[in-house]
């Protein structure tokens, strides 16, 4: 599914996410996270050792909330579903979204190890 033109907008702007999913024990797990896309792929990146990683590998379906920072009651979600957890190309656009929401490089709360960047293809999108 193509991504709309206000959710497009609102993932290239200076808004956060809030990543839900469920657990393998069926219990519902939220992560406020920096968004990102390739085209109508949505990105997103995180440590390797954190347990939304070890949870979305077992359930890929996720939804995605965002809202806009400069209007919070502007918002869209996102129903989709988790395609690739790579390492290829993690560390750099990890870095792209430090100069995005820190305008810097230098991200003081990147915890040290290995970085994944989780793609997402959308499957649903409400305004």
């Amino acid at each position: 599914m193509k991504l709309t033109e206000k959710a497009a907008a609102m993932i290239d702007g200076k808004n956060f996410g809030n990543l839900a999913f469920v657990t393998p024990k069926g219990e519902p797990h939220v992560s406020p996270v920096w968004i990102d896309r390739e085209g109508d792929t949505i990105l997103i990146n995180a440590a390797e050792f954190r347990a939304k990683i070890r949870f979305l590998k077992v359930n890929q379906k996720i939804m995605l909330s965002i809202t806009e920072q400069e209007d919070p009651y502007s918002r869209v979600l996102i129903r989709g579903h988790v395609v690739v957890i790579t390492k290829n190309g993690a560390l750099a656009q990890n870095n792209r979204m430090s100069m995005k929401y820190l305008g810097t490089l230098d991200d003081p709360d990147r915890p040290v190890g290995d970085r994944v960047l989780i793609k997402i293809q959308p499957d649903s999108i409400t305004k």
